[in-house]
């Protein structure tokens, strides 16, 4: 359909503060001895490379289509300071192509290698026509790949490439945190009036930003008339928004994070809204319309709205005659996860019939579980898809229906006048069980409300419980019982290990965590096969410690923290645990014949925060020669701001050193 131009008017969204216009002092070709001086940088002493400058700007210009394009440039200067920087001379430029022809066009590319030699500067620039590679991602993006010449340990490389886009809802992003760190990134975007995006700003250390209001002209052809080409040109206001961000560090993959995705500093935008003179539009959609469209498209809901004759038999043959709604959900769930193979678990959409994918029984996540709906539907029971982004995915924007934000889908049924979520994708997981993963915060059923649901991981409680029962001879030597019950996801992670890799591996894995010379026997795991519920462990232990005048025993046995699981000093981001906890250790033990006590941890209660959002215990005590322990550590709150991260690092360190302290027993004289 032809686009259609009115005349002049409005504003663009978001309002952004003033800020003065300092320069990177950086351009394409200007490259002196001086450049390579510093063997190291202030920014990260540690860094194998760093990015000099890193500049990109995006404007929008009438073209000769009868409509608009973007132009996008990109220039990046890096020093490659050894060998493990390499990776920084691999570029990759992706283009979106609409899989009807219509793609982004790469029109300027250069690149040039610096290398200093005999105080000179020698130049080497990059082939285009013979080093520049295409490869196709998925239907909707290819990208085209280079890697510089000449590379060498100190040398510099800088690129410089320009794209053209006849897809407005395609305005770049700009990740202003990458690999490696920056010491200038900035980007810059001119918008005209007649087209709105709104600005998704992310991360914990914000970029400078400023804002220029001017007005310009904008002429637009078409030439796609026989005889004529029509020419519009008109003036309207046009605003450009500049981020800078200076010094930029690395953030580094630390314990219990969702994805570096979350938190990097970048910018995102959606296109919004065409405005006067174009014909008014808008162009984001509701929730309800995005689920409308999920429930009409082929690859998804028409699924589900087909006349699957097929699906009747498969349930005949899964319900066996079952009438309870609770009996027929938890039935053919099973059936479900225990004769299906996920292929992949990054997968919204359909790429096959239903009706392949059970007569395969395997398929993607999106495939399985929508299968399942089918299933549970044609039983009766009420029964839609819900559609999440996985932790290590990102997060979803609650306010905006953005399809690549999410890459997971599970069921929402209901039996008996319960909820109930579902996935049958995961072997392990027992009815009514969402692996942690899916606890992401903010998701969507996909139905005509497009119903909001939050899953928070404050919600989940992996509750652990380990008792050790110790006896002890006049030679200093230990023997006991040990029974475990791990949380539930623990459980299913040791299923899985315990298929994969058998028994024996298991328990010789637990061997190892004791400290000196140990055995085991009658080693048992219970509930293998019982999804809905934890595993239990039993097994004895002989431990031989030598005798000798002192005995120092650890009463925290296999148990305990070794160390702190937060070992940086400073945290830029925040910490996700994947669920709250709540692990309980009890001990009895003898105190061995011809010893006494010489030395007893001291017990301790510990608050995290005033907020009560964990307490570690520490309760031990010595009566008619039985030790007894009580180590107890609760974390009900999953979410810490980076400026609380010193106080969990200090919580922590305590746990693990109380963890670590020894009973000494001495030898009676």
């Amino acid at each position: 359909m032809k686009r259609k131009l009115l005349i002049p008017a409005c504003i663009c969204l978001a309002q952004l503060t003033g800020y003065g216009q300092e320069k990177s002092g950086v351009s394409f070709g200007k490259v002196t001895p001086e450049d390579f001086k510093p063997a190291v940088y202030s920014i990260d002493s540690n860094a194998s490379a760093v990015i000099i400058a890193d500049i990109g700007s995006t404007e929008i210009e009438g073209n000769s289509k009868g409509w608009f394009s973007l132009e996008h440039k990109h220039y990046r200067r890096t020093r490659i300071l050894n060998k493990n920087g390499y990776d920084a001379a691999d570029v990759t430029i992706p283009l979106y192509t609409n899989g009807e022809g219509g793609e982004e066009e790469l029109e300027v590319l250069k690149a040039t290698t610096y290398n200093l030699e005999n105080g000179r500067v020698v130049e080497t620039k990059l082939d285009v026509k013979n080093s520049l590679f295409r490869d196709k991602i998925n239907k909707n993006f290819v990208r085209k790949k280079f890697t510089f010449p000449a590379l060498k340990e100190g040398s510099i490389i800088e690129y410089e490439y320009q794209v053209k886009s006849d897809f407005l809802f395609n305005l770049q992003p700009w990740e202003f945190q990458g690999a490696w760190p920056c010491l200038w990134s900035e980007y810059k975007v001119t918008i005209p009036e007649f087209i709105s995006y709104v600005f998704l700003l992310q991360g914990y250390q914000a970029p400078v930003k400023e804002r220029k209001d001017t007005r310009r002209s904008f002429t637009v052809q078409d030439n796609s008339g026989v005889n004529a080409t029509s020419k519009f040109t008109f003036s309207a206001g046009v605003s450009t928004y500049r981020w800078v961000m200076k010094n930029v560090p690395v953030l580094k993959e630390e314990s219990f994070t969702s994805t570096l995705r979350n938190h990097i500093s970048k910018i995102e935008f959606q296109l919004a809204e065409y405005r006067e003179p174009l014909l008014s539009e808008r162009k984001i959609k509701t929730w309800e319309q995005f689920t409308e469209e999920l429930l009409e498209a082929d690859d998804f809901g028409a699924a589900l709205d087909e006349d699957n004759y097929w699906v009747s038999e498969l349930a005949g043959t899964i319900l066996h005659g079952e009438t309870g709604e609770l009996d027929k959900a938890r039935r053919i769930y099973t059936f479900v996860r225990d004769n299906f193979t996920c292929t992949g678990y990054n997968d919204v959409l359909l790429t096959a019939p239903l009706k392949n994918i059970a007569k395969s029984r395997k398929g993607n996540v999106a495939e399985i579980n929508l299968l399942l709906v089918a299933l549970l539907r044609y039983a009766g029971l009420s029964s839609d898809p819900v559609m999440l982004s996985t932790r290590d995915h990102g997060y979803t924007y609650a306010d905006y229906p953005l399809l690549d934000k999410f890459n997971y889908v599970i069921v929402r049924t209901e039996a008996d006048e319960e909820e109930y979520y579902l996935d049958a994708s995961q072997p392990w997981l027992g009815f009514g069980k969402l692996g942690y993963e899916c606890y992401n915060g903010h998701a969507r059923v996909i139905n005509p409300d497009a119903t909001p649901v939050e899953f928070s991981a404050d919600s989940l409680l992996e509750k652990s419980l380990t008792s050790a029962f110790v006896t002890s001879d006049d030679n200093g030597n230990f023997s006991g019982t040990i029974q475990q019950t791990p949380g539930y996801y623990e459980s299913s992670r040791l299923r899985s290990l315990i298929k994969e890799k058998g028994m024996d591996h298991f328990f010789a894995e637990i061997k190892k965590g004791f400290s000196g010379d140990v055995q085991l026997s009658d080693n048992y795991v219970d509930s293998m096969n019982q999804y809905d519920d934890p595993v239990n462990i039993r097994y004895k232990f002989e431990l031989k410690t030598g005798g000798g005048d002192i005995i120092y025993f650890n009463p925290m046995l296999t148990e305990g923290y070794k160390e702190n699981p937060f070992k940086s000093t400073t945290r830029l981001y925040p910490v996700e645990m994947p669920y709250a906890t709540d692990e309980t250790y009890l001990l009895q033990v003898e105190v061995p014949g011809g010893y006494e006590v010489d030395e007893l941890p001291k017990e301790t209660v510990v608050k995290l925060n005033e907020n009560n959002d964990g307490i570690f215990e520490y309760r031990i005590s010595e009566n008619n020669g039985i030790i007894s322990l009580r180590s107890r550590l609760r974390i009900s709150h999953t979410f810490f701001l980076p400026d609380e991260y010193a106080t969990l690092r200090e919580f922590f360190d305590l746990v693990m050193k109380k963890h670590n302290e020894q009973i000494v027993f001495k030898k009676k004289k």
